[in-house]
């Protein structure tokens, strides 16, 4: 079977990106977007790509929740028993993407990643609504399972086993930190004439802001 989709097309009429309205620093600017995007009630708009790939080289990419960011990084959290896990255990680097069709904006990272103390995995674990905490006993993340049913059944166990009491996280879910070395800011223009701009570090770890073609 084969599809001809090459009609698609997507217009973008947005205002001009330029390099004086950016902040020397590449997280506030982060900030700033991503305050546009909630102010404008995107869904999900810490909804991120997160790349990776294993110790051959191999790529993958999922999406997975920002659930905390600042000068020192990204933050996820994730089993790290997972594929994901695996990889970035062989091969901590990583790339993240958000996206948002509505504002006709991107935000692309690159970074290699840290695994958090288990005391952050901890803090935020036991933030969580107490079905999320369930949901981490289930099943091992990515492990094959029977079918549906089985895991509405070993939740419904799980959840009258800890009805009283305090789910514990799970060893292997942990907290990952993606440490920036590269981030893109991508404004969608007229006849694809997109804004580019690129922050990345010189030796004494500075950022430097540059345009690149689109």
């Amino acid at each position: 079977m084969s599809r001809d989709i090459s009609g698609l097309r997507q217009d973008y009429i947005s205002k001009s990106l330029h390099e004086n309205d950016m902040h020397k620093d590449p997280v506030t600017q982060f900030d700033s977007w991503l305050q546009e995007a909630l102010d404008q009630d995107i869904e999900l708009a810490n909804a991120m790509v997160l790349a990776t790939a294993d110790k051959d080289g191999k790529p993958a990419a999922r999406y997975v929740l920002l659930k905390e960011y600042g000068k020192e990084g990204f933050i996820f959290y994730t089993d790290s028993a997972s594929n994901k896990g695996e990889q970035l255990a062989d091969n901590p680097q990583a790339a993240l993407v958000l996206y948002w069709s509505k504002m006709h904006r991107q935000i692309r990272i690159e970074g290699s990643v840290e695994l958090l103390p288990p005391e952050k995995a901890d803090e935020y674990f036991f933030s969580r609504p107490h079905g999320s905490q369930i949901t981490t006993l289930v099943a091992p993340q990515s492990s094959t399972i029977s079918n549906r049913e089985f895991m509405y059944k070993k939740a419904e166990e799980l959840a009258k086993k800890f009805h009283d009491q305090a789910v514990p996280r799970p060893a292997s879910w942990l907290g990952y930190c993606v440490r920036p070395i590269l981030f893109e800011f991508w404004q969608g223009q007229e006849n694809r004439l997109h804004d580019r701009l690129v922050y990345s570090q010189d030796n004494g770890s500075n950022w430097i802001l540059s345009r690149i073609a689109p």
